[in-house]
């Protein structure tokens, strides 16, 4: 094992010396990157749930409903399911490229870049990014390569994650 070498100063204080470490070298460890190489199959947990404050003279009905909001909110309840979406297209939207256009129920959208997101080898998860010139906000029309029809989903971009919104209709 190595030694521990500590350099230490003394600083004066009014009427005692405290002793202060400056600097810890070899501790004897690994580095960051030799502790961490192996980590390829790492799994993260879920995030944990935001509490809710017990509020005085509230009944469960009213608890109830403002779980349901907050899981709205957050995208953790049960409204996050898309219901099937209504697609009018003018050609395969494979062919779509920047500068075409794109109506997402009442936007009118500008296609910016179509690229690969994901290749999960038998499939490719697709991702349209489009901008409103008007609003100047950032969305992305989001699929699957081989089932287009049932996955393709629309998100829109707040700071800096994209949130899945409900769409009807979409057409190019």
């Amino acid at each position: 094992m190595a030694k521990k070498s500590v350099k230490k100063s003394y600083k004066k204080s009014k009427d005692k010396k405290e002793e202060v470490k400056e600097d810890e070298e070899n501790e004897g460890g690994l580095s960051l990157d030799d502790a961490f190489s192996d980590d390829d199959n790492v799994e993260y947990g879920k995030t944990k749930p935001r509490k809710i404050k017990k509020k005085r003279g509230i009944d469960e009905e009213e608890l109830e409903e403002e779980i349901e909001e907050i899981e709205r909110e957050t995208g953790n309840g049960i409204d996050t399911e898309q219901e099937e979406v209504e697609i009018k297209a003018s050609k395969p939207i494979g062919k779509i490229k920047k500068g075409d256009k794109i109506k997402v129920d009442s936007l009118n959208l500008e296609v910016d870049a179509h690229i690969v997101l994901i290749d999960h080898g038998t499939t490719k998860e697709m991702a349209i990014e489009c901008f409103d010139s008007k609003t100047d906000r950032d969305y992305q029309v989001r699929y699957f390569l081989d089932n287009v029809e049932s996955s393709i989903e629309f998100y829109e971009l707040e700071e800096i994650i994209y949130n899945k919104k409900k769409i009807k209709r979409i057409e190019w």
